[in-house]
């Protein structure tokens, strides 16, 4: 158990520290990292994304409805009830608390999920990343672009020109290919068709990158912005790595959930925060430490909380 822990967390170790030392020795900067994801986000993670369904059969594809119910259960519900405590109990403004949402309830599944959901489940680990990107990309995102604009109305620095609204915000999303890459791999895979193995494993080429240029840009982004640990940083982190796999657990545990699809699922919650949330902090300079803050310390105490869950449901 102990080897299959460092074999899943040693690389994700290792290719964050060399991007906190790129960072640090000034070879990149945040604005090149943002190109680094870029190329994940338009490319490298959808080739991936797509040749790793389409070589699953359609029964394989189909039995793991359970586990993307409850990555969408987690994802999903933990947002709402984040914005819910942060805006209406402690009374946080809209733009805060929907972004505290987003950090709190959104994992790295679609950044780091391949190297350690890769390593653990093999390529049954293109469906809840796959699962985890849609929700995040059609759910949470769209939902913190529509909280985030009324909010900056409400202070009154919102721009002049009309908002989008959350419809056009899916349709944009819908458009962006890491989300309609995994939606036409499974229209491929339930109407049964298959490509040759070659085309996939050329398809999977760049794909391979996904997870190493992802953590080496996150690692990079984390030295860019200087970082303060509070009380609301640790509450943060603590729901973000510990409580929401957590519970996710429990109520699979309590349904009498299938084994390995309960691993995949408490793993698969428990990668820490993405980036996406500092992203949009900087770009609405809106709380940008705290979510900075929030990022690293829930991407360094991964390390000791991702390990701790995948021994508990070994």
């Amino acid at each position: 158990m102990i080897s299959t822990i460092i074999g899943a967390l040693l690389p994700t170790v290792v290719t964050l520290m060399l991007g906190l030392l790129a960072g640090w020795h000034r070879d990149f900067d945040a604005r090149k990292a943002t190109v680094l994801n870029s190329m994940v986000m338009l490319y490298a993670l959808p080739l991936s994304l797509f040749a790793g369904m389409v070589g699953m059969s359609r029964d394989q594809v189909l039995s793991q409805g359970p586990l993307a119910f409850a990555i969408l259960l987690g994802m999903a519900g933990g947002y709402a009830a984040v914005f819910f405590i942060s805006h209406y109990l402690f009374r946080r403004d809209l733009v805060t608390a929907s972004l505290e949402a987003l950090a709190i309830a959104g994992p790295a599944v679609p950044f780091i999920g391949f190297s350690v959901l890769g390593h653990l489940f093999g390529n049954s680990s293109a469906i809840p990343i796959s699962v985890a990107g849609l929700v995040m990309n059609l759910i949470q995102v769209p939902a913190t672009l529509m909280l985030v604009s009324v909010g900056m109305a409400q202070k009154g620095t919102a721009p002049t020109a009309k908002q989008p609204s959350l419809g056009e915000h899916i349709i944009h999303a819908l458009r962006q290919p890491v989300v309609w890459a995994p939606l036409l791999a499974l229209v491929l895979i339930l109407f049964n068709l298959h490509f040759p193995e070659s085309i996939e494993a050329s398809l999977g080429l760049l794909g391979g990158a996904t997870g190493g240029v992802a953590l080496f840009a996150s690692g990079i982004v984390l030295y860019s912005f200087r970082v303060a640990f509070n009380l609301t940083v640790g509450i943060a982190v603590i729901a973000r790595n510990i409580v929401i796999p957590a519970v996710i657990w429990a109520l699979m545990l309590v349904l009498h959930m299938d084994t390995e699809i309960t691993k995949e699922a408490v793993v698969t919650l428990a990668i820490p925060t993405a980036s996406i949330a500092v992203i949009l902090a900087v770009q609405y300079q809106i709380a940008e430490q705290e979510m900075a803050s929030i990022l690293f310390f829930s991407t360094i105490s991964s390390i000791i909380t991702m390990g701790g869950f995948i021994w508990l449901t070994a």
